[in-house]
């Protein structure tokens, strides 16, 4: 997605450990007209599949999965990373170990939002090792729910995750797949997609 790489090579900010910054516009300050481009994008690659739900897993996939969510008419649900008083009853609940905080988090969602009936995209803003898109998919078979594929804003195509996803079988959509990135020079190289 040009318009995409466009934006990432003009305001995303790389930091030493392959950390690629783009809270100006993805995760912490919101471009919301990018992600209706972003959200028909998906549409567009996903067409003909019948998709009923969008899951996601908080906190910086939430924006997205709700702009992506308006625009194939569905609701969205995101995996909660603590059970609150909110959530009553029973729950799926998996672990995933997240790249950028470092850390294991358990992720639940209420058995109520999840079910046989549903047709599931995931949506995240990134992809590295793979680990929240295995702990969303987990929690999308454990309900019985159809997965039909995973939406991913940024896939850092030189980390495992992407490989990981469609080895699984997976349709995985990447807006833009990151090849190389260099802290010093500040270049960022884009997979042909």
């Amino acid at each position: 997605m040009k318009l995409l790489e466009d934006r990432i090579r003009k305001d995303g900010k790389i930091k030493e450990g392959n950390v690629l910054k783009v809270d100006s516009f993805l995760n912490h300050q919101m471009d919301v007209k990018l992600f209706h481009e972003i959200g028909l994008e998906f549409k567009r690659r996903f067409e003909g599949q019948e998709i009923n739900k969008i899951l996601t897993i908080e906190a910086s996939g939430i924006g997205i999965a709700c702009v992506v969510a308006e625009v194939f008419d569905v609701p969205v649900v995101f995996a909660k990373k603590t059970q609150t008083k909110n959530i009553a009853g029973e729950v799926y609940r998996t672990q995933v170990e997240s790249f950028t905080h470092g850390r294991v988090y358990d992720i639940i969602v209420s058995r109520e939002f999840l079910g046989k009936e549903d047709k599931v995209l995931l949506i995240d803003d990134f992809l590295a090792n793979g680990k929240a898109l295995e702990g969303l998919s987990t929690l999308v078979q454990d309900s019985g729910a159809e997965l039909v594929g995973a939406g991913v804003v940024i896939e850092k195509g030189f980390q495992v995750g992407g490989q990981i996803i469609r080895d699984k079988g997976i349709h995985l959509e990447s807006l833009a797949i990151v090849e190389s990135m260099d802290d010093k020079t500040g270049t960022i190289v884009f997979r042909e997609q």
